[in-house]
């Protein structure tokens, strides 16, 4: 008996009950991806056509999509019989940012408004940079302001390796962040300056900075690599991890996931470049979790590579490599495992600007023969609870579990 979360990272679907507070109401990530495929507007080198996401909408995708925003997406209609339990749900948090999203999932939701920088440029206080340079030993540095992260790279990597300043950027989020080169600057530095940043931003309330190493000679050749490594406030309250190590649990978390829970309770980690590499991941932590055990997997291009770049025909691919590849994960599952397929915010790449879009998520539960609807659920924490109920660990403080 063990439990697996496995997050698809800004796969919302649509309809959330406040998006207009946050400026997207009406964004629907699946929603609109299915319509552009459909419409011949998502075509590309790998793919063609409807989107096909045939073992997904076997779970029953289609039918939360239905749930949360009042219809199916095109492509996403269930031929077959339904192999799983389906839902959605509403985020509480007051943000839409990753580590809300996450933290509420593990049943502890974000009752206060994380600080962000305006958008202005300068974006961060003078008192901020110039204790930065200071402490971290740094001439000064680039950027300063909101930018996407390849575009700003692009922009100013030339003179970041020429003058050894780094290049700071925020977004929407809570966030900042600092990318430098592998070669030039050096991974471990770019670290040790992320680690100075999080001291001086603790006081401002602001949830993450992020390292974003790049590599390459030109602007042209400028790419992140996986060497991310996100420096994250830890959870105001227990999580479902603190639960699972406080009863001596077997616990493994995939990809960003142990930064994001500021490495507490998350076990072993296994990384991976991209979700293919997580998925494979995912599979061999699995086959490693001993009964009673929680793995939690974070999948990061479809926010990283495709959401915040806008990218319809990416994401659209990206959504059904994945979904090719959930049969591996089916087939090794125990009869009295718990598998829990869901979302931590949207992205709608049909959307204006590069930032996350407020939406529902989808869940998409395998346990056992259980099959139908678990309705649309007022909160993330839901899922925390079943999954603590489901490994009979302490209940949840938040949330109510599904059955």
């Amino acid at each position: 008996m063990r439990a697996v979360i496995a997050v698809m990272d800004s796969v919302g679907i649509g309809g959330a009950p406040d998006a207009a507070r946050y400026g997207d109401d009406g964004a629907n990530t699946i929603g609109h991806i299915a319509e552009a495929c459909a419409a011949g507007l998502a075509d590309g080198p790998k793919r063609t056509g409807p989107l096909q996401l045939p073992h997904l909408v076997a779970l029953g995708l289609g039918e939360a999509c239905r749930l949360a925003s009042g219809r199916c997406p095109p492509g996403l209609e269930r031929q077959g019989t339904l192999k799983g339990q389906f839902g959605c749900a509403s985020e509480h948090s007051r943000g839409k940012d990753t580590p809300s999203g996450h933290w509420e999932i593990a049943g502890v939701p974000v009752p206060f408004e994380w600080n962000t920088f305006p958008q202005t440029v300068p974006a961060f206080p003078a008192e901020l940079t110039a204790a930065l340079c200071k402490q971290a030993e740094l001439p000064g540095i680039l950027g300063n302001c909101h930018a996407s992260g390849t575009e700003i790279i692009a922009r100013f990597g030339d003179e970041h390796m020429r003058t050894g300043q780094p290049i700071c950027y925020t977004s929407a989020d809570s966030v900042f962040q600092i990318a430098a080169h592998e070669g030039t600057f050096g991974l471990e530095r770019l670290y040790e300056i992320c680690l100075i940043a999080r001291r001086l931003l603790d006081p401002l309330n602001v949830c993450r900075v992020i390292a974003r190493p790049f590599i390459g000679d030109t602007p042209e050749s400028f790419r992140r690599t996986a060497h991310r490594r996100d420096f994250a406030v830890p959870p105001p309250e227990e999580t479902l991890f603190d639960a699972a190590q406080a009863d001596h649990r077997s616990v493994v978390s995939i990809g960003k996931i142990d930064d994001i829970f500021a490495h507490r309770g998350t076990g072993r980690n296994f990384k991976g470049d991209g979700n293919d590499a997580l998925f494979t991941a995912m599979l061999k932590g699995l086959g490693e979790l001993d009964d009673g055990g929680l793995l939690f997997a974070n999948f990061i291009d479809f926010d990283t590579l495709y959401g915040h770049r806008r990218d319809i025909c990416g994401y659209a691919t990206a959504l059904e490599d994945f979904d090719a590849r959930l049969p591996e994960l089916l087939n090794v599952l125990n009869k009295d495992d718990l598998l829990v397929i869901t979302a931590d915010h949207g992205c709608d790449p049909t959307w204006h600007g590069t930032d996350h879009t407020r939406e529902r998520v989808p869940i998409l539960v395998v346990n056992g023969d259980v099959r139908g609807s678990i309705g649309s659920r007022d909160g993330f924490a839901d899922i925390g609870a079943t999954v603590a109920r489901h490994l009979k660990l302490a209940p949840a403080r938040h949330g109510h579990a599904f059955w």
